[in-house]
């Protein structure tokens, strides 16, 4: 069985586009929900941070030291729009696939930055983005 089936495009009979599967549906679903997961981890993680500057511990001289606040921002505002992003992947909105790869990338590049801070939670929320871009650039190839 072929995972291709022949859809005519403008009059084409010979143009081919992948059939959507209950596999390609599951990515979607799936990767909206680990993007809403870990948009609320990272939104927690800010919250954290801009009521309690005492939780995380900061290290000295450290390249990309910030103050304390400034990470909470960071957190609470790419958390908020990766949650947000999340629910439109979940309700299949194409526009929200490649927003999801974009934000899951500063994530992970933000947590990165921020594993001296927070290292565990820091790797716990990269392992999180790597599975969402992971999910959502096997759903574009597949909306493709």
């Amino acid at each position: 069985m072929s995972d291709t089936t022949t859809h005519p495009s403008s009059g084409d009979p010979t143009s081919t586009r992948p059939a959507s599967t209950g596999w390609s549906t599951g990515f979607s679903v799936f990767a909206g929900v680990f993007l809403i997961v870990s948009g609320i981890c990272q939104v927690l993680a800010g919250i954290a941070a801009l009521v309690r500057d005492q939780v995380y511990v900061a290290t000295p001289n450290y390249v990309y030291s910030f103050d304390v606040t400034t990470w909470g921002w960071i957190h609470l505002v790419v958390g908020a729009a990766m949650a947000l992003t999340g629910l439109g992947v979940v309700q299949g909105q194409t526009w929200a696939r490649m927003v999801g790869i974009v934000l899951a990338g500063l994530s992970a590049i933000a947590n990165f930055m921020f594993l001296p801070y927070y290292p565990v939670w820091s790797l716990v929320l990269i392992a999180l983005d790597v599975v969402v871009i992971a999910a959502l650039v096997r759903e574009q190839r597949a909306a493709a």
